[in-house]
């Protein structure tokens, strides 16, 4: 995966995630809010990765 899909998708993992959580808070759903934060940490692990990479990328002069 390219490093700007990894963070799209990472954000989209963290949004999903925090959605999760809102609504097993509002319906005071444990699994719900357990998924939402997995899902959630998930995306922020992504999008290290994709920023991790333009890092690399960057400090190798773009040749990657």
């Amino acid at each position: 995966m390219s490093s700007t899909t990894d963070k799209i998708k990472g954000a989209i993992n963290e949004a999903i995630g925090n959605a999760k959580q809102g609504i097993g808070n509002a319906t005071d759903n444990d699994r719900l809010k357990t998924e939402g934060k997995a899902q959630e940490l998930k995306g922020t692990t992504q999008r290290g990765v994709g920023e991790a990479k333009d890092t690399v990328k960057s400090a190798v002069g773009g040749k990657l």
